[in-house]
């Protein structure tokens, strides 16, 4: 009966219509949020002065700062449309800080509370992994927010507004329009077709065993990475923040984690992202208030500011986009990268049902966008009220633009709050990261390839506790081991795995009937490959870390040749005599003067152009290669599939779509 029951909707008009139409409307709003994010990347490379015009004669806001934010208003628009389309359609489908300390302490108190109630819960694997998919899609939707919204987020978005302006804002755009991809391609399908991993899904209807090995490769070099820039991160920040060592932060942190996920598993942490999230947003919104309020509520008055001790370069987009093709390169593992990394999409199993999957995306793309703006404003009001030279002074980074602010504003409590919420931000990634590399060891590898397919219940929790202990302490000792390192690179890599190993294999098993087993395998190896030795030659490791002893000996010579060529023409300028009325004599030494200080600048060029010669130059001239390993892993991912046609997973393609569309068999 239940055959002929899937066999009758699979054939039914009614059905292959809302299937038709729903794929439709997934797809345009896909192109239209390529086109809007793109369109906003095309203005940056290629029409800066466009973006710099004036928005009303008088006004210091530039039209690319409502551009900008209307970018990340309009993402969040189009995840509602597609939630509004589907209900009417829903049949179908520094320094000890004491007060930051005390702060700290009653987050940790409260969240082990949580942590020791979450155990008494945690009972099953479905418990573990999923929160027993107990949790609804707006609890959901915050958690996701929770897991996406990092320290990185919070302090580097604020201070790179801070320091670079404008230029700030392509990062907090790109981070967010990941979100409505996600709303369109993913959610739903990975709801209804997968279990605990993403890797669930690209198995579905392949063989188990070598797609779950390789998913499960891409997803703990993801983990991994993002772990030791988290630790890294938190170690900093901590030190910075509370005055504490920086391996005595990294084992604190480490702990922490460790003890969220081994006793409590997902509940947990669902609950401790969902704190973070509350007390993060609260924390911005009543700084954005603050700030806001020094300016009479009025952002023209803010930017005017910002202008008149900046220039108006400051509301402009500047250096930080030197290269189109790097523009979009980056553009494209921001968007993508989100739609590949494991603990988000690891996220969607805790609500009940795809309905919820999608509420979730809705409530997240809309408080990640509000928190960015949030960001940005913050960011701004720090250049203007504390100077970039203090926030400099503090951190060259200018991480700390957003705690000074709060400072500045609201004294050592606020700053208190906000540091230890900063620290909070870290526990909950973290914690989110250690689940979903726990996963892929325990569920994918162990239950997947070496049990294939058949493990107890209580054994798959146990080596899941065993792997997040495992990980707790690799991601200690990595953190302590990268201290001092510049590991901001190690986000980009992450971004760029996820979107090069992890998103085109989960897209085309989802939505290419003649995709195979080899094509998925080796899709995910090729974007992978790809993006760590693409990475490791690129500028960003090549140069600034594997030949940064010899960058910087080329950087001091620069510096010294201007430092003695500055000091000889004013030498020169002050010989020169102003006056209204010179002498023949004293004419003939000011144009001497002039001839030497001219002769002296081009022996200074000509200087730095020999000194600089000598920098070291990367092998692969991009700073992010997710467009070449993104286009390496899908074009491998076709040709193999398209070369050695598996009949077997193609023949399953039509019982998966009916999972994904109705539900039918869905956990």
């Amino acid at each position: 009966m239940a055959k002929v029951r899937k066999e009758d909707i699979l054939n039914d008009p009614d059905f292959l219509k809302l299937v038709s139409q729903k794929n439709t409307i997934s797809w345009i709003l896909t192109v239209l949020e390529l086109v809007l994010y793109f369109g906003f990347i095309a203005l940056i490379a290629f029409n800066k002065p466009y973006l710099a015009q004036k928005l009303t004669s008088g006004s210091a806001t530039t039209i690319g700062i409502p551009i900008a934010v209307g970018t990340i208003v309009l993402s969040w628009v189009f995840t509602g449309i597609y939630i509004f389309w589907l209900t009417m359609h829903q049949t179908i489908i520094g320094q000890t800080n004491p007060v930051a300390i005390l702060f700290f302490v009653l987050f940790v108190i409260s969240t082990l509370g949580i942590t020791y109630w979450a155990a008494k819960r945690t009972r099953t694997t479905k418990d573990f992994y999923a929160a027993g998919r107990s949790i609804t899609g707006f609890q959901n939707g915050l958690a996701l927010a929770g897991d996406y919204m990092s320290a990185a987020s919070f302090l580097g978005i604020a201070g790179l507004v801070s320091t670079r302006g404008y230029d700030g804002l392509i990062y907090s755009v790109g981070w967010l329009v990941g979100w409505p991809i996600i709303m369109f391609l993913i959610s739903e399908p990975l709801r209804n077709l997968g279990k605990y991993t993403f890797s669930d899904v690209v198995a579905f209807r392949l063989k188990q065993r070598p797609i779950r090995a390789a998913a499960a490769s891409g997803s703990l070099v993801v983990v991994l990475t993002y772990l030791i820039a988290q630790m890294v991160g938190a170690g900093t920040l901590i030190k910075l923040m509370f005055g504490l060592p920086f391996e005595f932060a990294i084992i604190i942190t480490g702990s922490l984690m460790i003890s969220y996920v081994l006793f409590g598993g997902m509940i947990a942490t669902t609950w401790v992202q969902i704190i973070k999230a509350v007390l993060l947003l609260g924390g911005a919104t009543l700084l954005v208030i603050l700030t806001l309020g020094k300016f009479g509520f009025s952002y023209g008055e803010l930017f005017g500011q910002a202008e008149k001790l900046y220039t108006a370069k400051f509301l402009e987009p500047g250096g930080l986009v030197t290269s189109p093709l790097d523009a979009f390169s980056l553009g494209l593992a921001l968007m993508f990268g989100t739609a590949g990394l494991p603990h988000i999409l690891m996220r969607f199993y805790t609500v009940p049902d795809a309905k919820q999957a999608r509420k979730s995306v809705f409530v997240a793309t809309g408080f990640i966008g509000y928190f960015y703006i949030l960001t940005v404003t913050i960011g701004f009001g720090a250049a203007v009220l504390v100077g970039q030279k203090v926030i400099m002074g503090i951190d060259k980074g200018g991480n700390m633009a957003g705690p000074l602010l709060a400072e500045a504003l609201g004294g050592n409590v606020f700053l208190g709050f906000l540091s230890a919420v900063a620290f909070a931000t870290i526990l909950a990634v973290v914690s989110g990261l250690t689940l979903a590399g726990a996963s892929a060891l325990s569920h994918d590898l162990f239950v997947g390839v070496f049990r294939r397919g058949v493990a107890a219940e209580k054994e798959e929790v146990k080596v899941a506790k065993i792997a997040t202990v495992g990980l707790g302490i690799a991601a200690i000792l990595l953190g302590i081991l990268f201290k001092g390192q510049n590991v901001a690179f190690l986000v980009g890599l992450t971004f760029a795995i996820a979107a090069s190993a992890n998103f085109p294999a989960l897209l085309m098993s989802i939505m290419w009937k003649k995709f195979t087993t080899n094509g998925a395998v080796t899709s995910i190896y090729t974007g992978l490959a790809v993006a760590v030795v693409l990475l490791i030659l690129s500028p960003t490791v090549w140069v600034d870390i594997v030949h940064k002893e010899d960058k910087a000996k080329v950087e001091a010579q620069v510096k010294e040749i201007d430092t003695q060529a500055a000091r000889k023409i004013e030498g020169l300028q002050k010989q020169i005599v102003m006056a209204p009325k010179l002498t023949q004599k004293q004419e003939a030494a000011k144009k001497n003067a002039e001839v030497r200080i001219s002769a002296l600048k081009a022996e200074a060029d000509a200087k730095k152009k020999e000194a600089n010669a000598h920098m070291p130059k990367a092998i692969f001239p991009l700073k992010n290669p997710g467009i070449f390993s993104m286009a390496a892993a899908f074009l491998i991912g076709i040709l193999v599939s398209l070369l050695a046609p598996e009949k077997e997973a193609a023949d399953k393609f039509a019982g998966e779509k009916l999972r994904e569309y109705v539900g039918i068999g869905a956990e």
